[in-house]
């Protein structure tokens, strides 16, 4: 099958990958975005299990204060190397994880939630449903920001600060 390079373009804006990378997916997706899209996020996530022993001792702290001073968070993201904690993705990833954490108080970072209906509050953060994207979990994203980045994306640790309690 001929992909036009326009149909590559396309589908490296929506997904952040490679220009090699998205013509195979689309060769294998026979032309459709959202087949390779698909492709592509699996292939992700293939590559992030392979990344699971690398080191993460880079990243950066988020600081992100709320409602006229009154809830404050502070996000420890970590990846493999300063230049993709450099990066517009992996920055506006450390300021999301920051809203979600604000927003929603939750116990940890990862973990089981007490029950299948738990509240919000009491999921841990890693499966939350993304607040700007409730179809997608929290966990999802920072696998996401991995997957674009080529490399290994943690939370660490937060800490969530609000005053009167």
């Amino acid at each position: 099958m001929d992909i036009s390079a326009t149909r590559v373009k396309e589908l490296r804006d929506l997904s952040g990958a490679g220009v090699m990378d998205c013509r195979r997916a689309l060769e294998e997706g026979e032309g459709s975005i959202e087949r390779a899209l698909e492709i592509l996020r699996a292939h992700g996530l293939a590559q992030s299990a392979r990344r699971e022993a690398h080191e993460t001792n880079q990243g950066l702290i988020e600081a992100y204060v709320h409602g006229d001073g009154r809830i404050g968070v502070l996000v420890e993201v970590q990846c493999e190397t300063d230049f993709v904690a450099r990066t517009p993705e992996f920055r506006q990833l450390a300021h999301d994880l920051a809203l979600q954490i604000a927003a929603f108080n939750p116990p940890s970072v990862d973990g089981e939630a007490t029950s299948p209906a738990a509240e919000l509050e009491e999921t841990p953060l890693l499966n939350q449903p993304f607040v700007k994207d409730p179809g997608q979990t929290v966990r999802d994203v920072v696998q996401e920001v991995a997957s674009k980045t080529r490399e290994k994306v943690v939370v660490r640790r937060f800490t969530r600060y609000q005053t009167g309690s």
